[in-house]
């Protein structure tokens, strides 16, 4: 298997949220996968989740970041 970008996110409680649909997903590259999250934050934070997680495979690139609003 290629390693790929994902997202992981968690909610409030900083537990791991693990429905596919929140960035589980594998992307190319990162341009890609900071790309979609640029689309789809508002719908994750709808969701429930309150931080995410760039990976690159096991590793990760950075996080996590919040998604709430700023003050």
């Amino acid at each position: 298997m290629d390693t790929a970008y994902s997202w992981t996110c968690t909610d409030a409680h900083g537990e791991p949220m693990t429905d596919p649909a929140l960035g589980g997903r594998g992307f190319p590259d990162q341009a890609e996968a900071e790309a979609w999250l640029t689309e789809e934050w508002q719908t994750l934070a709808d969701a429930g989740v309150a931080e995410v997680t760039l990976r690159y495979g096991d590793e990760v690139v950075y996080g996590p970041m919040s998604l709430a609003p700023p003050p």
